[in-house]
């Protein structure tokens, strides 16, 4: 079956909630990225993306161009594997506390401009049809696939560190979780 790969990007140069809303990577999370290339550039041929997407937040661009220019192919930019929709009332400070309390809860609890459980679903549905790719995401946009496939209703079904990679397979019609990426070992995301 084809594999899809959910990276997470690397460490940010601000953290989430800082003045910068659109962060690129700081060195770590540089070498981050390209780790995160040598290590899907390793695979078997069989298992090697061949497509590379990411979210249009600039972190995950710089996460996904290392492995773009290793493959050859052009970064494509999927706003649907970007961060979670902040409901559109909130001012941009009130989106850190906001992801606090959508964290302790489930995807069904999230209140705001649109149904989150169905944005998960829609996220998991788009995934299927994308075998031999690899997608760099965000921490709670691979939360939602990766809790849906288990059937686990919590926002948080565990804590993908920066820059890495979870497994899945599809064969166009099913999604499969092979292996959860490395997980974040601090409760700093």
């Amino acid at each position: 079956m084809p594999r899809l790969y959910l990276i997470r990007h690397g460490e940010p140069a601000s953290t989430w909630g800082g003045d910068d809303a659109d962060p690129g990577l700081d060195e770590t999370g540089r070498a981050q990225a390209k780790a995160a290339r040598d290590w899907l550039l390793s695979r078997p041929a069989g298992e090697r993306p061949a497509r590379v997407v990411s979210s249009p937040l600039k972190r995950c661009r710089e996460t996904a161009q290392p492995t773009a220019d290793a493959l050859g192919v052009e970064v494509e930019i999927d706003p649907l594997v970007g961060e979670i929709p902040t409901p559109a009332a909130l001012a941009p400070t009130e989106r850190p506390g906001w992801l606090r309390k959508v964290f302790e809860g489930t995807w069904g609890e999230i209140r705001g401009d649109l149904d989150y459980d169905a944005w998960r679903r829609e996220m998991a549905a788009s995934l299927r049809s994308r075998g031999d790719t690899a997608v760099f995401s965000h921490y709670v946009a691979i939360n939602a696939v990766v809790s849906h496939l288990l059937g686990d209703d919590r926002v948080l079904a565990f804590r993908p560190d920066h820059a890495s990679i979870t497994v899945l397979e599809t064969d166009g019609a099913n999604l499969v979780l092979v292996e959860k990426g490395r997980e974040a070992t601090t409760s700093v995301l």
